[in-house]
């Protein structure tokens, strides 16, 4: 689990435009209770004030070693102390520098004496990201157990498109989340399944439910945060692609299926969150169907059952499905898990507006094929998500 309440990070800004971007980072980062120390290069407070990043931290701010009071071993405390460095942004100038051991100033005195893990986030001209020089010292780093971010592709300050633009701040955040998770699932391989699944009845209309992907995608990182190999299997959705999570994008409940049964046989645990739609139309029109004055049938037919296909052929596998009830819950997900073969349901009240679909918390029930229950409380899906993970953990223990 990660729990960055009361973990001790450093923000290490340096000086590049984007350093108004790690404001966000660090109002993230206080957000989510973490104790942060912001430490800038004299050229970084050319961009933003100390004074900014005083009052979004709540603590002092160092940029130079040797004319503010009391910093001179302050490099030394704050590297060793703290549980995550972060870097964002880094320029090519201090790339080059911890690559080659050089400390000219307080960002690269600190690294150099630091037995804190260190995440570096690039941020610079596409040209001078994709020089030779600047790769060779990211490779440098990398091989050093330095964390090294990729920049994203887009428009940058000097106009130009490509790669080098600073990472979203909540991208930033879910890495910082990965490097102070406990990894206690490091070595499993996970198949998580999320979102809708879509069924055409003709190339405009379409059958589907009111899933938004929300838990699937808290299962997914949730397992990715705690070291888990997580490949996602997901149904349309508006949801941002996971960091760091093999993602396949699928449509309909076929596709699904190909690309479950494709990739589960190598994985310790399967969770099927998605919410497969359970019939299709029989047939889908070539044209779009013009409307008419009178009422129009469709004949629907059932998709494939792809739990109950796992649950045929799962062998040593941990096996973990989701019902969506409004009535009758525990027995209904009782005769699931049964009829299924599943080690774990996870079970939620969808009547409900303030959880299950679309919203950003769950309440949910957990039955184990011995038929323990578990009842966890109104919380977030990301909270639910561990929960689940803890009892599966538990169960793959037992």
């Amino acid at each position: 689990m990660c729990n960055i309440a009361g973990k001790k990070v450093v923000v290490g800004i340096t000086g590049s435009i984007a350093a108004y971007k790690s404001a966000e980072l660090v109002r993230h980062l206080r957000k989510a209770g973490a104790v942060v120390k912001v430490v800038m290069t004299a050229n970084a407070t050319r961009f933003v004030t100390p004074l900014t990043f005083e009052t979004l931290s709540g603590n002092k701010v160092i940029w130079d070693m040797f004319s503010q009071p009391g910093t001179s071993i302050d490099h030394i405390s704050l590297g060793q102390e703290s549980d995550l460095i972060v870097i964002a942004p880094a320029t090519a100038n201090l790339l080059a520098k911890i690559a080659h051991g050089l400390a000219d100033d307080f960002v690269s005195t600190l690294i150099l004496a630091a037995t804190a893990r260190v995440l570096i986030c690039p941020a610079m001209d596409k040209e001078m990201f994709s020089n030779s020089i600047v790769q060779a010292n990211i490779i440098s780093l990398k091989e050093r157990d330095f964390t090294v971010m990729e920049p994203e592709k887009g428009m940058l300050a000097s106009g130009a498109i490509g790669a080098g633009r600073f990472p979203d701040p909540s991208i930033i955040m879910e890495e910082i989340r990965y490097l102070l998770s406990d990894h206690d699932l490091e070595g499993l391989k996970v198949l998580v399944t999320a979102g809708p699944t879509i069924e055409y009845s003709d190339p405009v209309r379409i059958v589907t439910n009111r899933s938004t992907g929300k838990m699937g995608y808290a299962m997914a990182m949730a397992a990715r945060r705690r070291g888990a190999e997580v490949t996602l299997v997901t149904g349309p959705t508006h949801l941002d692609p996971p960091q760091g999570i093999q993602m396949i994008k699928v449509k309909t409940a076929e596709e699904m299926r190909e690309a479950v049964l494709h990739n589960y046989r190598d994985r310790d645990v399967v969770i099927k969150a998605a919410a497969v739609c359970d019939y299709r139309p029989q047939r889908k029109a070539q044209q779009k169907e013009k409307k008419k004055r009178e009422p129009m049938t469709v004949e629907m037919i059932p998709t494939p059952d792809i739990l109950a296909e796992l649950g045929k052929n799962k062998g040593n596998i941990s096996l973990v499905g989701f019902a969506a009830e409004t009535t009758d819950h525990t027995a209904n997900a009782t005769d699931k898990m049964k009829e299924k073969n599943l080690d774990l349901i996870v079970v939620n009240d969808v009547s409900r507006e303030d959880r299950g679909f679309a919203a950003d918390s769950n309440e949910v029930r957990m039955i184990d094929r011995a038929g323990n229950e578990e009842t966890v409380p109104l919380m977030s899906k990301e909270e639910v998500a561990d929960r689940i993970l803890d009892k599966i953990k538990g169960l793959r223990i037992e």
